[in-house]
Parts: structure tokens; C-alpha cells; sequence
């Protein structure tokens, strides 16, 4: 619990810090917020003043940012330049989308790299051949992978559809899976075979651990060796690297919902950075730092909880 405390108060200058850097970085952009009407021939300069005005980009950069902060803390996260929305309204209707499709790919990537990774860390013939499809998995780039699925599955097969949430018009569960099935795979297929790889080598790494070459010797089964000694201390780090990674596809699952026009935070992100939508860039790039710092928390919490010499430690009470 008190590490716990510890880090989370850590976490709130690493946020501030987060904060004066992004708001920092877009207010250098050129032409600011205003720069779609700028290139506009029908908007007087003098509409530029008031504009300014009205939005508070007449105060000095360091005054905008104590305004925008204070906002931000108490649930103001001010509204859209693109349709004068509220900000919180247009994140908070994309977040369910996003949460699918993270949850998702998260779990099918789980199914596929458990598995995988202890039969690479066990099994000679099966890591050659795993580690040719687990390479591949993390060298292509999403974007061709997403459109090569589509390709396949929806345009030539027509087996799923190509793109958004669900049909026009359709509300039942089974139209919403179909839609989130590409997407997913997507995302499943490089997370499961980065996973893959770090699981079979923690796995490996933790059979040649003294204590499981003793067991080995003592004629202990290797199945039992496998599930009961090696896995459960070769997961520590591995749930680490899991949660940190799904932080990033919290984040950042920015590409995969572009190329299928899937209606989350991540398209939301690329639709406010081509209209230079600062208010919702900003909580965006926000709500990303504190899903990697929570998560990067939740980490710590974990991994020290499964690491056996943590429990041992608590164990003896040194």
C-alpha cells in the first residue's frame, strides 16, 4: 500500500511535466488554432482578433496554460474548434469503441502467446517454426496488414465487413463482433507475437534457473516442471511487459482504427490533429500519459506481487 501511495504521488509531477511539454509543443505549431481561418481570403483581421480573443489566445502562453490546467482538473477540458462540442462529450462517446477494441485484441493476443511461448521454450522443432510467424508478426507494418485483411477477408471473400462499428441500421451483437474481428486481428497479430517472443524467453531463461535443473534431476515430470515450477515465476515479467504494452494500445491504437474507420479515441486524435483541434489534442495526448503512468503503476504492483522472491521476502518478514 505504501508503495502504492509512494508511486502515485510520483506520478502527479510526471503528469504536470507531461502537460507543459504537449502544451508547450503544439502552441510552437505553426499557425496555431486559427490557421484554417488564416488561409481563408473572407476572413477579415480584425475577425482574427476577436477570434483570439474569444478562444484566450491573446493571453500569454504561460497564462493560457494555468487556465487550461485549472479546467482541465476540475473536468472543463473546454470545447471543440471543429463543431464546439464539449471536449469530455467527444472523448468520453469514443471510449467504449476503444475499450472493445483494446479488451479484444488483448485477450486473443493472450490466447495466442501463452500457448506459443511455452511451446517455443519447450519444444525445438516448434520454435523454429514459431519463430519464423513471430518475426513476421512484428516486422509488418500495421497499416499494410490491416488493408491486406481487408483485401481477403472483406472484399474478396466477403466473409466480414470492411470497416466502422456495426451497419446502418443493425443493433444486434453479432453485427458489432463481425465488424470488431478484423481490427483485432490486427492488433492480436503483432501484440501476440512480441508477447510470444518475450514469454519464450523468460521461459527459457527460468529453466535454467539451478533450483528447475535440480527438480529435473530429482526425476520431477517435465510437464509438471513446466506449469508448476518455470511458468509461474517466468510470468512476472511477463505480465509486466503486457500491461505496459496494453497502455501503449490504450494510447495509441491510432492506425489500426484508421485503416477501419473504426469510430474511437484513436481516430478521434488523427480527425482533431488534421483540423488542429488543440482543446481535444490536449486531452488526448493527456489521457494517454495517464493510462501509461496507471498502467506503468499497475505493473510495478504486479509484477512484484508474482515475483517469488518478493513473496519469500514478505514471507520471512526481513
Amino acid at each position: 500500500m505504501r508503495l502504492a501511495t509512494r508511486r502515485l504521488l510520483q506520478s502527479i509531477p510526471l503528469l504536470l511535466l507531461v502537460s507543459v511539454v504537449v502544451f508547450s509543443l503544439l502552441q510552437a505549431v505553426p499557425g496555431g488554432p486559427l490557421a484554417a481561418y488564416l488561409e481563408n481570403p473572407n476572413v477579415r483581421p480584425e475577425d482574427i482578433v476577436r477570434l483570439r480573443a474569444a478562444m484566450g489566445l491573446d493571453a500569454p502562453a504561460g497564462v493560457q496554460y494555468v487556465r487550461w490546467l485549472s479546467a482541465f482538473v476540475q473536468g472543463d477540458w473546454g470545447y471543440s474548434y471543429a463543431d464546439g462540442r464539449p471536449v469530455l462529450d467527444r472523448v468520453l462517446e469514443r471510449v467504449p469503441a476503444t475499450t472493445e477494441l483494446v479488451l479484444g485484441s488483448t485477450l486473443l493476443a493472450l490466447l495466442i502467446a501463452v500457448p506459443s511461448g511455452i511451446a517455443a521454450a519447450t519444444r525445438e522443432r516448434t520454435d523454429g517454426v514459431l519463430r519464423v510467424f513471430t518475426t513476421a508478426g512484428v516486422s509488418l507494418p500495421v497499416f499494410w496488414l490491416g488493408l491486406v485483411l481487408q483485401l481477403v477477408f472483406a472484399i474478396t471473400l466477403g466473409w466480414l465487413p470492411s470497416s466502422g462499428r456495426q451497419s446502418f441500421g443493425a443493433t444486434g451483437l453479432t453485427d458489432r463482433l463481425t465488424h470488431l474481428v478484423l481490427p483485432t486481428l490486427v492488433l492480436a497479430a503483432v501484440q501476440g507475437a512480441a508477447w510470444t517472443r518475450y514469454l519464450r524467453r523468460s521461459m527459457r531463461d527460468t529453466l535454467e534457473l539451478p533450483y528447475v535443473r535440480a527438480a529435473r534431476l530429482r526425476g520431477l515430470s517435465e510437464r509438471r516442471l513446466v506449469w508448476r515450477h518455470a511458468l509461474p515465476n517466468a510470468l512476472g515479467p511477463f505480465v509486466t511487459v503486457v500491461l505496459l504494452d496494453a497502455a501503449m494500445l490504450a494510447s495509441g491504437a491510432v492506425v489500426t482504427e484508421s485503416v477501419f474507420a473504426w469510430p474511437g479515441v484513436g481516430s478521434l486524435f488523427t480527425e482533431a490533429l488534421v483540423k488542429r483541434d488543440y482543446p481535444v489534442l490536449m486531452a488526448f495526448l493527456m489521457l494517454g500519459a495517464f493510462a501509461v503512468v496507471t498502467l506503468n503503476l499497475a505493473a510495478d504492483l504486479l509484477g512484484q506481487r508474482l515475483d517469488p522472491r518478493s513473496r519469500d521476502h514478505a514471507a520471512t518478514g526481513a
